[in-house]
């Protein structure tokens, strides 16, 4: 990651920062939380699980969708998000970036993410991504899947171009050649399967374990940790539902994103929805990825995870 993308993370404005002192000090008044186009929070904020829950304490909640992890973790520094769902990516780049955030809850990713290239490509195996194209969104999960999937092969980060682009970027590129592959995650997976003529070259899955987490800015976890917990129970709750009723899920995730029922309900049947605390397991893991991307020179310094899980107190 370049210095300035550290910069953004790490510095903010000092307006922002002020702002977000103000409000740890104060009541809650208002819950800021973000989103992307799939997970167990788009299917609370389609129930509004959130709202009836706070509603009787006066607090109301705001919904900000974000294309992908690294900029909800960077509104998350500066303390204009709350609470937001992640892959395992984005908060290794901001940890090491210096962000304030903690990881409030895990959740394990089976399925939904991986690597595509066009139906025709002559590319069959993973080692036949040397010298090619491959896009991908930096510092997201995707971007672990791809180093993951090279070490595997034998190959290394420099053998391949990488092309760092958003998923909406993506998307086009992919179906117009700009790129060889492309490293992505659902719904983008699957619209990459069903409407952009891709082929799966490998399923994540099939390279490593991993993770989505969901983080809390570190003030607010620190100021109001009862309303985290609170928060993250909500979470959980949704997500056992979900794991029971899987073609309404699918329903809640079209109606919420404007995505196709026939693509979320992909998703949807492919998708893990079960939330925890972050084990010593997660946590193992999560080291990994970080380890890997420092070792790769991608994040500036080692860092450990373990040092920014946080623990209700009142636990």
């Amino acid at each position: 990651m370049q210095r300035r993308d550290f910069l953004k993370l790490s510095v903010g404005t000092a307006a922002a920062a002020f702002a977000a002192r103000a409000n740890a000090q104060g009541a809650v008044k208002e819950i800021r939380v973000g989103y992307q186009k799939n997970g167990v929070l788009v299917i609370t904020r389609q129930q509004a699980a959130l709202e009836k829950h706070f509603a009787p304490l006066g607090i109301e909640v705001k919904w900000v969708e974000f294309s992908s992890g690294p900029p909800m973790m960077e509104a998350m520094n500066v303390g204009s998000v709350d609470y937001g769902a992640v892959g395992d990516s984005p908060p290794v780049f901001a940890q090491a970036a210096g962000a304030a955030i903690v990881y409030a809850a895990g959740q394990p990713i089976t399925n939904g993410q991986g690597i595509l290239v066009p139906k025709d490509s002559p590319i069959r195996s993973i080692t036949e991504l040397k010298g090619k194209r491959v896009g991908f969104t930096k510092g997201s999960s995707a971007h672990n899947i791809v180093v993951q999937t090279l070490e595997k092969a034998g190959l290394t980060y420099a053998d391949i171009t990488p092309v760092y682009l958003t998923p909406p970027d993506a998307g086009p590129a992919f179906a117009n050649g700009s790129i060889d592959a492309w490293a992505i995650w659902d719904p983008y997976f699957a619209i990459g399967e069903t409407r952009q003529s891709g082929r799966i070259l490998i399923n994540a899955r099939e390279v490593t374990k991993s993770n989505s987490f969901y983080i809390a800015n570190r003030d607010f976890a620190k100021n109001h940790g009862a309303i985290l917990q609170q928060i993250v129970d909500v979470t959980t709750a949704t997500a056992k539902w979900a794991e029971q009723h899987r073609d309404e899920v699918a329903k809640s995730l079209a109606a919420v994103t404007g995505i196709p029922l026939d693509i979320q309900t992909i998703a949807a049947n492919r998708s893990a929805f079960v939330v925890g605390p972050v084990t010593d397991d997660i946590v193992v893991t999560q080291q990994g990825v970080a380890d890997r991307f420092h070792k790769l020179g991608l994040i500036p310094k080692p860092i450990a995870i373990r040092d920014i899980v946080w623990r209700n107190p009142a636990a």
